[in-house]
């Protein structure tokens, strides 16, 4: 049984409203900057298809509900449900649900085979050699599912593991090692992934965002002076976590945005940073157009940068996005303000062709 949620007081000044949205409407705004509007996964961050029909065939729909409302802490998948200091409301939750079943044209009717109790040994052999290149392990995410992620554990049947494994993922590249394994080592596999999870999926949040929280840090400092900034089609964008790093060692005048929704800045943000997420950014307003602004997220690119894109919109022509984003930040052990409990997340590897970082 999945843990309640620790509870955490509604956002004052965050969130989108979506109350007029339908849930395309809603899953296009918060969900498709990475899951791609067709929801076939794939826009940012290794994000996968969520209309995939050996998937959706096997997830129920409380898997899929809580998946939204609970996120993947240390990913790029943050908690979308109020509960948790997301946006979202159950009866917005479970319209996203409905709208993807109606999207795949896939119920949840697959009966799942049951799984006996296999051997972890064995599969940890099996798994090094036919999993861990795309799945990563406790220490390093790859650019597939991260199967150590412990809400993802949390969330999963045995079942649910062992359908996946059998049938893989038509159209991508998880094939179906059903017919290469035999059932005692699909069995083996599931078992050596249950022992992937550690720690708490859940923890005491931090206090919420208020949108009274101050915006500049060091306001008396003087201006960063950027030593090497990354350019994308001929224009400056991002900022290393080093150089901010510095910048922040130096007492440099700046903004700190975690464009991430506000349940992830309860969790861990950049000591000061202020919350401003991508799918309400109505706090733009009130940042300064002569102070630097540097957006992060954990995608690394792809949210921050639909935040810089709005300050640049707006005039602002000092607005970066953090290369790396908060995750490196963390596994460097760069300042940061964290719920208890909270350590770093494990390294990623480079996001496949064509994703946004």
């Amino acid at each position: 049984m999945t843990p309640a949620p620790a509870p955490a007081p509604a956002p004052k000044d965050a969130g989108v409203d979506v109350s007029g949205l339908g849930p395309q409407e809603t899953y296009v705004a918060l969900c498709a900057p990475c899951h791609a509007k067709d929801a076939k996964g794939g826009a940012a961050d290794h994000a996968p298809s969520l209309v995939n029909p050996t998937f959706l065939e096997s997830a129920s729909d409380d898997y899929l509900r809580k998946s939204i409302a609970l996120g993947r802490p240390g990913t790029s998948m943050a908690a979308y449900g109020k509960a948790m200091g997301g946006p979202l409301d159950d009866a917005r939750v479970d319209g996203i649900v409905r709208w993807l079943r109606e999207l795949g044209a896939t119920p949840a009717t697959k009966k799942l085979e049951q799984v006996a109790k296999g051997d972890a040994l064995g599969g940890e052999k099996l798994y090094v050699e036919y999993c861990r290149s795309c799945h990563g392990d406790t220490k390093m995410r790859g650019e597939a599912v991260h199967l150590a992620n412990v809400q993802f554990l949390q969330l999963a049947t045995d079942a649910f593991i062992r359908h996946a494994i059998s049938v893989g993922r038509p159209g991508t590249k998880m094939p179906g090692f059903g017919a290469v394994m035999t059932p005692q080592q699909l069995n083996d596999l599931v078992a050596y992934v249950r022992t992937l999870g550690g720690g708490a999926a859940t923890v005491t949040l931090l206090p919420a965002p208020t949108g009274k929280e101050p915006l500049v840090l060091n306001p008396s400092g003087k201006e960063p002076q950027w030593k090497s900034l990354r350019a994308e089609n001929g224009v400056n964008r991002y900022v290393s976590v080093d150089e901010v790093k510095k910048a922040l060692d130096d007492k440099r005048k700046l903004v700190i945005i975690d464009a991430r929704p506000p349940s992830e800045w309860m969790r861990v943000h950049i000591a000061g940073a202020v919350s401003i997420p991508y799918h309400d950014p109505a706090r733009i307003a009130d940042i300064p157009k002569d102070v630097w602004a540097i957006a992060y997220c954990a995608c690394p690119h792809h949210l921050s940068g639909i935040v810089v894109d709005e300050l640049i919109k707006r005039g602002h022509t000092k607005a970066l996005v953090l290369d790396e984003g908060i995750n490196v930040w963390h596994q460097k052990g760069y300042p940061v303000t964290a719920a208890p409990g909270v350590t770093a997340p494990p390294k990623e590897a480079p996001a496949p062709a064509g994703q946004i970082r």
